[in-house]
């Protein structure tokens, strides 16, 4: 598996094994691990899945819960030593609209924090743009919101990723 040379963007459809790829990536380095999760449990179902997840990382991950204030969280646990995984900017995205923040206010401040990170730095997305267009204004508004940071993040990034049916597939590499 290649080493995570700064940062990277992985980003598939559900279930596609972005994430189960992305943990493999920051297992292979040699350094301490960062888990930064954006979900919250909203309900039981979120609540039992985040204990799975949180489970199966187990011990060599410290992990940091922050739905909100990603660009700060990222600062806070970048250092030399440190991978930082964040899973995922979609539910970020989602929180970020539920809060009524602005996304092109959100995707710069990421992107500078990305571009100033101390190690490396792995960051998960849910590919939102390969379906139909949604039939209602608000899932449109979360589409296009979560549009716009995959392109800001992609762009930011110096690899970019794209898993389908578990399969990694490249797309960009500087």
């Amino acid at each position: 598996m290649p080493a995570v040379a700064s940062s990277l963007l992985v980003i598939g459809g559900a279930r596609s094994g972005k994430s189960r790829y992305a943990q493999a990536r920051a297992e292979a380095l040699d350094a301490r691990l960062v888990f930064i999760a954006t979900a919250q449990a909203f309900d039981d179902e979120m609540t039992d899945r985040i204990a799975r997840h949180r489970a199966d990382r187990g011990p060599r991950w410290m992990t940091v819960e922050e739905p909100l204030d990603l660009p700060a969280a990222i600062s806070a646990h970048s250092a030399e030593g440190s991978a930082v995984l964040v899973d995922c900017l979609t539910l970020w995205a989602s929180n970020l609209l539920l809060a009524d923040h602005d996304p092109v206010i959100a995707a710069q401040a990421l992107t500078e924090t990305i571009s100033s990170c101390r190690g490396p730095l792995i960051l998960v997305v849910n590919e939102v743009g390969l379906g139909i267009v949604p039939d209602n204004a608000p899932a449109r508004r979360f589409r296009d919101y979560a549009g716009l940071i995959n392109q800001s993040v992609a762009a930011a990034v110096g690899e970019v990723v794209m898993t389908v049916a578990g399969i990694p597939v490249p797309i960009k590499i500087r």
